[in-house]
């Protein structure tokens, strides 16, 4: 006789990883995501996540923040804050992400993120790519913030912080619209960028920015590309207390940004 078929609802399919890993002694299960990678203004939001095991129920419809609506998010948001295990933000100021390039920020970020966590993991699960440096094991999970819930819910944690401090930015430098885009490179943020110049919260390592920044200068209008010395980064808590950090400095990435839309 061989055992009845199991049923997995869909409900709980974000859950199988962690559960199976926790099952083996491996937990906590720290899911970590970030949110700006793409964007050429703002900060870049790197979360780290524990949720609590049998949460599922909790949980329902818990998916990438990127299919998720704005009042979705909040209210995932919300519920993370008051149920997850424990949870960290880190924020990489743009000029950060300008001296040492978007990914090697993110990565940083990413480590930061999981450092904080007052609960130590057992096992951190990334989304996409894989990441060492955590001191636990750690999986890259293809489309993690679809196939995990706790990459899910740090998707969410990094991108309704993220858009939080965008729309606050907006009411500093209303001319970017930053509360529509995000930072974004959509067409109303780069005719803002053609009429303005950048400002000091965009990303001059982004080529549109760069590109902005020198036709500024020869119109004699703006100051042009910046040249960045040390930074800070921001940590935003779950459960630990609010500080800064002062990196050391790496060599600079360039990256591209893309055009249109809005990832993460």
């Amino acid at each position: 006789m061989q055992p009845p078929r199991a049923i997995v609802r869909r409900s709980t399919e974000s859950w199988a990883l962690q559960s199976a890993l926790e099952r083996h002694g491996l937990g906590p299960v720290a899911g970590v995501d970030e949110a700006g990678r793409g964007a050429c203004a703002g900060p870049l939001a790197v979360a780290a996540c524990i949720l609590r095991p049998g949460d599922a129920k909790r949980f329902e419809g818990l998916t990438d923040s990127k299919l998720l609506t704005p009042d979705e998010r909040e209210r995932f948001a919300s519920l993370i804050r008051r149920r997850a295990l424990d949870w960290h933000v880190v924020l990489v100021d743009p000029p950060e992400v300008d001296r040492r390039g978007v990914h090697v920020a993110n990565i940083d970020g990413m480590r930061r993120a999981v450092a904080r966590l007052d609960v130590r993991p057992g096992y951190v699960l990334t989304d996409g790519f894989p990441v060492s440096g955590f001191g636990v094991p750690a999986l890259a999970v293809p489309k993690g913030d679809l196939a995990a819930a706790c990459v899910a819910a740090a998707s969410v944690l990094a991108k309704t912080t993220r858009d939080h401090l965008m729309t606050a930015l907006h009411k500093k430098r209303p001319e970017y619209g930053f509360d529509v885009h995000k930072g974004y490179c959509t067409p109303t943020h780069s005719a803002a960028l053609a009429e303005h110049g950048p400002s000091d919260d965009h990303r001059f390592s982004f080529v549109n920015v760069a590109a902005a920044a020198r036709g500024r200068d020869q119109d004699g209008t703006a100051d042009g590309v910046r040249h960045n010395g040390a930074v800070t980064t921001v940590d935003l808590v779950g459960a630990g207390a609010d500080e800064a950090d002062e990196l050391a400095g790496d060599p600079d990435d360039i990256d591209a940004a893309p055009e249109g839309g809005e990832p993460r």
